[in-house]
């Protein structure tokens, strides 16, 4: 069973999430704060984290962080702080995604969905976007019926954008992720290789590297 840990100072949005979560199958989990969310996490098998980013004790940013670090499991937040700067800060400590309160429970639900879809793709060898495949051993991209080799850091870039579509990634992320941390260049090499893999993929109708303005990019694969 999925186990889904809700971590929020506010009993009521907590008792809230258990319900709907619940009456979809999931096993829940509950902490009040960063904190008591890490000891629920070291302690036990947890498939992903719903969490709030005012809290006392550890706020959701540094647990976000944390979870990155520690943990392979998706991360949405839920908050009332809906700033396009307080987006940009959740995403830069790695959440996958981010909802504003006051919110629909179902809207989370369908999310909580999408997230974990997305991640039991994380260990496959081949990552399908429709008609689209990446294979991550083979280093080759079949698209429109074309097999393409691409440079190593476009397929990294290709690949790490396709494994999590529509999540949001910022240029930071994207050169940790892809180049490593003692990459010496610019974030001005993501846009280069993100304008190459465009190029490439123009007429490909199975997705779309979108930028958002302010944060960074992703791939936009249609329902």
């Amino acid at each position: 069973m999925i186990t889904i840990l809700t971590v929020d100072d506010d009993p009521h949005v907590r008792e809230l999430l258990r319900f709907y979560l619940q009456k979809e199958g999931y096993k829940t989990m509950e902490a009040s704060d960063g904190e008591e969310a890490l000891q629920l996490l070291e302690a036990h098998s947890v498939q992903l984290a719903i969490v709030d980013i005012m809290m006392p004790n550890v706020d959701g940013y540094t647990l976000c962080r944390d979870i990155r670090t520690y943990y392979d499991i998706p991360v949405l937040m839920v908050t009332a702080k809906g700033e396009i700067t307080d987006k940009e800060k959740a995403y830069t400590a790695g959440t996958d995604d981010y909802i504003v309160k006051p919110f629909e429970p179902k809207e989370v639900l369908f999310r909580v969905k999408a997230l974990l879809r997305r991640f039991q793709r994380l260990h496959e060898e081949i990552i399908h976007i429709g008609s689209t495949t990446v294979n991550r051993k083979s280093y080759e991209v079949k698209s429109n019926g074309t097999l393409m080799i691409l440079p190593l850091k476009e397929f990294e870039l290709l690949a790490q954008l396709a494994n999590y579509p529509n999540r949001i990634f910022t240029r930071e992320q994207l050169i940790e992720l892809v180049w490593g941390n003692d990459f010496e260049g610019n974030d001005r090499t993501v846009d280069v290789h993100i304008k190459r893999l465009r190029e490439r993929f123009a007429e490909n109708m199975d997705f779309t590297i979108t930028t958002v303005r302010g944060l960074g990019y992703k791939m936009e694969v249609p329902d």
